[in-house]
């Protein structure tokens, strides 16, 4: 869970979903409470995230697939440097409807020559 400036409330959480751990396994992440969309904070916590993913985890690549027509995840994963992969109809998960997702990937690569060496951020 992530808050955000000495709330009390959380304003968002991630997870590992499905997948083979250290090769491709899914991400989320969603933002918990209206008030604080539009500042940041989910900017802030998909990239305060990936050095657990690659690092910890020792991921070689990470996909995540967003709600199409949502704008703002796919802006997100776009800004810390997901590249988009495919669009295609799904039902993501228990949960979801049939819908169309926007699949972003971010190798463990490309994450470095973003954001440096793992070793200098862990």
């Amino acid at each position: 869970r992530v808050r955000a400036g000495g709330r009390r409330h959380p304003v968002g959480h991630g997870a590992r979903a499905r997948g083979v751990l250290r090769r491709d396994p899914f991400r989320r992440a969603r933002a918990a409470h209206g008030s604080e969309r539009g500042r940041g904070l989910g900017t802030a916590m998909v990239a305060g995230a990936l050095p657990y993913f690659f690092g910890k985890l020792q991921l070689e690549k990470l996909y995540s697939q967003p709600y199409a027509l949502n704008a703002a995840p796919n802006r997100t994963l776009e800004k810390v440097g997901f590249v988009f992969d495919k669009e295609y109809v799904t039902i993501p998960g228990s949960l979801n409807f049939e819908q169309p997702v926007k699949r972003w990937l971010l190798t463990r690569a490309a994450f470095e020559a973003h954001y440096g060496a793992l070793s200098d951020r862990l």
